[in-house]
């Protein structure tokens, strides 16, 4: 049940799950509503009111949160930095279950499938900040213990009016950035001794390849549904939204197997700059 009123509608139910403000709330919504979908309990009601403006979806009151240039950088070395690593990673996936919620929330008319793929990726979100947390929990810490910015919640309000420009830039530019750092992050942590958060990552690193791709095959389609070029049209959207702040490199092997060609992957390594912490 998602509540005590049965919710027989996907945007409403995506709503709930947006507002919750605490943590272990958003995902008992989370994977309830993932049931349901499972189920054939909850479908998109072509009558339900337009959503509401784009507003901060439901959070804790910790992190506090700063501008990306305020977050300190720790090593790894101690448990601490470990800790500052594994919580920048589950703010990651928190903010990118309300992010599948409000694809499913906002972007009304869409296909049946379109609900369901950001539905499940929601789930998996969901089930990754919960490994994050326990894993904070086993470092000494929890969810709000060190600041975080709002990066990606920043370019959800920025795409609120475009399901092309959102499912561009989110999917396919700032999560597959997660595709292309967290090989070197296992690999920092590998040296450091810590097999337990490699774990963790290991699984979320496998599971979102199969969201960068959702966020392809949906950008794809709507691109085909307005009859815009989809190469250049994401290289538009990068320019506009971006301009020159994109980071390589690229985990070419993860972003091939996401749905991206290889004449993508040539230009925006031609576009990019290296990124010393990648």
């Amino acid at each position: 049940m998602l509540a005590e009123d049965v919710m027989t509608d996907l945007h409403a139910a995506a709503q709930a799950c947006l507002a919750a403000t605490d943590p272990a709330e958003k995902l008992r919504l989370t994977h309830a509503a993932w049931a349901a979908v499972q189920a054939g309990e909850l479908l998109p009601d072509a009558a339900a009111p337009s959503p509401e403006p784009i507003a901060a979806p439901g959070r804790p009151a910790k992190p506090q949160l700063v501008s990306a240039r305020q977050v300190p950088q720790r090593g790894l070395g101690s448990a601490e930095g470990r800790a500052a690593l594994v919580h920048a990673v589950a703010h990651i996936e928190f903010n990118a279950i309300n992010l599948a919620w409000d694809a499913i929330y906002r972007f009304r008319g869409m296909p049946d499938e379109f609900y369901r793929d950001w539905a499940s990726c929601a789930h998996d979100e969901a089930r990754h900040f919960a490994l994050l947390s326990a894993r904070l929990a086993e470092l000494g810490h929890a969810y709000g213990d060190f600041d975080a910015h709002n990066g990606l919640w920043e370019m959800a309000e920025k795409t609120a009016h475009s399901d092309t420009a959102r499912m561009a830039l989110v999917p396919r530019v700032l999560e597959a950035r997660g595709l292309d750092v967290t090989p070197g992050m296992i690999e920092r942590l590998r040296h450091a001794g810590d097999d337990r958060t490699i774990a963790a990552l290991d699984v979320i690193l496998r599971e979102e390849v199969a969201h960068v791709a959702a966020g392809t095959r949906w950008y794809r389609w709507c691109c085909e549904r307005d009859g815009l070029d989809p190469f250049e049209t994401f290289f538009g959207l990068l320019r506009d939204y971006l301009g020159v702040s994109l980071r390589g490199p690229f985990n070419r092997p993860a972003r091939l197997q996401a749905g991206f060609v290889d004449a993508e992957l040539d230009r925006l390594a031609a576009l990019a700059v290296a990124d010393p912490a990648a």
